[in-house]
C-alpha cells in the first residue's frame, strides 16, 4: 500500500470547504511497530549442534524453512533422532501437526538445511534438504495438498518418497544452498550452487507443474580479482536471495568470495568482498546489471563474472569481514532493498579473526535503491554482538524491519527515508541461539511476522524450537 499523506487544515478548507467530513481525510501511514501475539512450540527436542557458527535448523538463508500459503503455515526441521520433519497449522492455531519424513540428517553440518517451496500451478509442497557440496534429497507432495489444506489429511501419505533427484533430473554432484522461488505465473524455480566454496556457480531449475527442467548456470567462478594484497583466479557468488517483485522482475544481491586467501590482509579474515546486484526481466533466462546492461544468459558460456562492469552497488574490500548470504526484499514500487553487514573502518582496516571481530564490532547496514535510480545506505545503530546474519522484511507501508541475531528486531519508517532505525523488540525471554528463520511469505498475506528460533543449549544435543508471531501495522 502506498503511503498516505495528511493535508493541512488550511489546505483542506481551501480544497473542500468547511463541509469536508473527517472520514474523507486520509491519515498518514503508520511507522514500524511490532506487537507480540503469541509463541508456539514446534519441537521440545529439536536436533542441536553448532557447525560453521550456526544451527542446521536456523540458518537464515533458508528459503523457506517457514512459509504460509492459503491460510496455513508450514515449518521444516530435524528432530532429536536426526529425522527430517515437516509440520503445518492453520494460521493462529496454537499447535502444529507433524509428519516425519523417511530421511535422517547424514552429518553434523549446519549447511544441510531444509528448504520448502510451493508450485501454485498444481498446489504441491516441495522440500530440498541435506546437501553441502554433494548430493541432495527431495520430496514432492501430492497435487492439490496446499490448495485444500482443511479437507486434506495431514499424513505421510500426502508426501512422496524421498528422492535423490528432481523426479529424475540430477542437476549436479556438488549441490548446496537450495532456495525456492515462485514465478508470477505460478511455476516453481530452484536456485542452487554447483561446485564448492571459492569455486562455484549459481544455477536455476524450473518446475512447470508436470516436470523439472534445468535452466543452467548463470554465474562464473573464473576471472581475476586483485586487491591491495594479492590476486585470486577462482571464486563463487553468494546470493543474498532471489525474489520477484510486484512487476515480475527477478532480483538478486550478492557478494563474491575468493578462493585465494592472498587477497586478505590477514588469514583470519574472510575473502568476501563487494555487494553486487543483478536482475532479470525474463524469469532468470538473462541477467542485467543495475544500469540495465545485459551481463549473462543462463545456460550459456556468457555468465555473470567478477570482471563484468556495473555489478557493484556497494564497494568493500576483503579486509572487513563482509558477511555472505545476508538478506534482501523488494518494496511496493518494485525497488530492491538489502541488508549487508561487516566491521566498519572506524574499528580498523584489517579484521584478523572474522568471528571475534564481527561479534565485537560488526554492524548491519540497510542498502536500497531509490526511485531516482541511485543507491543509499544507512547503518542500523544496533551492534550485532554476533558473527551471524540479519534478515530483512518490509511491511505493507514499506517500513523496514531488520531481524537481528538473537531475535532482536529494529525498524525504520519509509517516511524518514529509512533513516530512523530504532530497536523495537529486544528478544528478551527467547534465549535464541543466534540466526533466526523468518516467514517472508506471511507478512504480505496477513501482516504477521513469524520468526522460527531455537533455544541455546549448553553442550546438549537437543533444544526447543519455537515460532513467535508479531503483528505489524495493519
Amino acid at each position: 500500500m502506498r503511503r498516505r499523506t495528511v493535508l493541512t487544515t488550511a489546505l483542506l478548507g481551501a480544497v473542500a470547504g468547511p463541509a469536508l467530513t473527517a472520514g474523507r481525510a486520509r491519515a498518514a501511514a503508520p511507522g514500524p511497530s511490532v506487537t507480540r501475539t503469541g509463541t508456539t512450540l514446534l519441537d521440545p527436542r529439536a536436533l542441536y549442534f553448532v557447525s560453521y557458527d550456526g544451527l542446521v535448523n536456523n540458518n537464515s538463508f533458508q528459503k523457506n524453512g517457514l512459509l504460509t500459503y492459503r491460510g496455513h503455515q508450514y515449518a521444516a526441521w530435524y528432530t532429536a533422532d536426526r529425522s527430517a520433519v515437516v509440520a503445518r497449522r492453520a494460521l493462529g492455531a496454537g499447535s502444529w501437526s507433524t509428519i516425519t519424513l523417511g530421511h535422517k540428517l547424514k552429518s553434523d553440518d549446519s549447511h544441510d538445511v531444509i528448504s520448502m517451496g510451493v508450485s501454485r500451478t498444481d498446489g504441491r509442497l516441495h522440500l530440498n534438504m541435506d546437501s553441502h557440496s554433494d548430493g541432495f534429497f527431495y520430496v514432492k507432495s501430492v497435487a492439490g495438498l496446499l490448495d485444500n489444506p482443511a479437507s486434506t489429511a495431514w499424513t505421510s501419505a500426502v508426501l512422496g518418497a524421498v528422492q535423490t533427484s528432481l523426479d529424475g533430473l540430477a542437476l549436479t554432484t556438488q549441490f548446496t544452498y537450495p532456495q525456492f522461488v515462485t514465478t508470477p505465473e505460478g511455476r516453481l524455480q530452484l536456485s542452487y550452487r554447483a561446485g564448492v566454496s571459492g569455486n562455484g556457480r549459481n544455477a536455476l531449475a524450473e518446475y512447470d507443474g508436470s516436470s523439472w527442467t534445468a535452466l543452467g548456470e548463470w554465474s562464473a567462478s573464473t576471472g581475476t580479482y586483485t586487491s591491495a594484497h594479492g590476486s585470486s583466479t577462482a571464486r563463487n557468488m553468494y546470493l543474498h536471495g532471489i525474489d520477484y517483485d510486484v512487476n515480475g522482475r527477478l532480483h538478486s544481491f550478492f557478494t563474491w568470495r575468493e578462493q585465494n586467501a592472498a587477497v586478505m590482509c590477514s588469514a583470519g579474515g574472510i575473502t568476501n568482498h563487494d555487494t553486487g546486484y543483478v536482475c532479470s526481466t525474463d524469469r532468470g533466462r538473462t541477467w542485467r546489471n543495475d544500469a540495465g546492461t545485459l551481463v549473462a544468459t543462463t545456460g550459456t558460456a556468457d555468465t555473470v563474472a567478477v570482471t563484468d562492469a556495473g555489478l557493484v552497488v556497494d564497494a568493500l574490500g576483503p579486509d572487513h569481514s563482509l558477511m555472505n548470504q545476508e538478506s534482501q526484499a523488494t518494496d511496493s514500487a518494485g525497488l530492491p532493498h538489502a541488508i549487508i553487514s561487516y566491521v566498519p573502518g572506524r574499528f580498523g582496516q584489517c579484521t584478523t579473526d572474522y568471528v571475534k571481530d564481527r561479534t565485537a564490532n560488526g554492524r548491519a547496514f540497510h542498502l536500497r535503491k531509490v526511485s531516482s535510480g541511485g543507491w543509499t545506505k544507512t547503518e542500523i545503530p544496533v551492534p550485532l554482538g554476533s558473527s551471524q546474519r540479519t534478515r530483512l522484511v518490509l511491511d505493507r507501508y514499506d517500513n523496514a524491519y531488520a531481524i537481528l541475531p538473537f531475535g532482536r528486531i529494529a525498524g525504520a519508517s519509509k517516511a524518514s527515508g529509512h533513516t530512523d532505525w530504532t530497536l523495537l523488540f529486544d528478544g528478551g525471554g527467547l534465549n535464541a541461539f543466534g540466526e533466526v528463520v523468518i516467514d517472508e511469505t506471511r507478512v504480505p498475506q496477513d501482516g504477521t511476522l513469524s520468526v522460527m528460533y531455537q533455544e541455546k543449549a549448553g553442550g546438549t544435543t537437543t533444544s526447543a524450537l519455537r515460532v513467535i508471531d508479531l503483528r505489524l501495522p495493519s
